[in-house]
């Protein structure tokens, strides 16, 4: 099962695709040591799922969004 949010340390430039031009670009400058505030990015899989259903948020993505958080606060 792929993960619907990632966090800015776990992607590159080479993820655009998955994260977005934005997320990329954030993930890309972490891995360089840029100050770049701790963050996450929801993919373009969560994207697309929630539109195939039709705009409903599957519970999935909200369970990892609070858990993405949560890292961020620590």
């Amino acid at each position: 099962m792929a993960l619907w949010v990632r966090r800015f340390t776990e992607g590159t430039a080479a993820d655009r695709d998955l994260l977005g031009g934005k997320g990329a670009n954030l993930a890309e400058m972490t891995r360089l040591g840029l100050p770049v505030p701790p963050g996450f990015t929801v993919t373009t899989e969560a994207c697309r799922a929630y539109f195939d259903r039709g705009g409903e948020v599957r519970e999935r993505l909200w369970d990892e969004v609070a858990c993405a958080l949560q890292a961020v606060g620590e």
